[in-house]
């Protein structure tokens, strides 16, 4: 019994060495416990977590895509609930705001792509929060002839008025999650939003996306 166990321990040894060529791990014992944990239980884990559809062959890539799909409506709900009575119009009055203030002006198209928007549905966002006094338009101090977004005092005023509930919102969000469990789901969709981001800003028509991702990926 004992034999037979340090035979399988070696052949798994010879297995990481031949495996790991690239030295894609270290070659010492905490790059072996690496390699286990990340091709040796993937089918234990894979048997241990149940979804809708598992048994008629749903794949894990179909539930990932729901899964954020309705945490991005469960999130909007919140915050729409954050804002109820309040001087703002949507969800993205507030994040454009929180993003000036956050990262200091920019230019209209920074904007924009720091929250993922389409140009036509960011600069209407734009317009409307200029309307309302919170944001303003100004000379670049680098570059006279571009312009660059700041937000206003009025607009830092209305902010502050409403971050109570909407940090009450983006923390029930994270529901029940653990400490150690919300890390490792920022580093999950830190790994997800990064290569997402790279296809994004390279502002590829709709028509080539899909394939163009496939290829990044691949």
């Amino acid at each position: 019994m004992k034999y037979e166990l340090i035979k399988n321990a070696m052949d798994l040894v010879a297995e990481f060495e031949i495996q790991n060529t690239t030295q894609q791990y270290t070659n010492d014992i905490e790059g072996f416990k690496k390699w286990i944990h990340k091709n040796q239980s993937p089918q234990s884990d894979y048997d241990s977590i149940d979804w809708e559809g598992k048994e008629n062959g749903r794949s894990t890539d179909s539930v990932i895509s729901t899964l954020l799909v309705h945490m991005n409506r469960f999130a909007k709900n919140y915050a729409k609930a954050a804002i109820l009575d309040s001087d703002f119009t949507t969800q993205e009055d507030f994040i454009y705001l929180i993003t000036l203030k956050a990262f200091g002006k920019m230019s209209k198209m920074d904007l924009i792509k720091k929250n993922v928007h389409e140009k036509s549905v960011g600069i209407l966002i734009i317009s409307r929060l200029m309307t309302k006094g919170w944001i303003l338009q100004e000379d670049s101090e680098i570059d006279k002839r571009s312009k660059i977004i700041d937000i206003t005092n009025e607009g830092l005023k209305v902010l502050d008025q409403q971050m109570h509930k909407i940090r009450q919102a983006t923390a029930i969000v994270s529901a029940n999650l653990s400490e150690s469990e919300k890390l490792e789901l920022i580093k999950l969709l830190t790994k997800l939003n990064d290569f997402h981001s790279n296809i994004y800003h390279q502002n590829i028509d709709s028509e080539n996306l899909l394939q163009q991702a496939l290829t990044y990926k691949n």
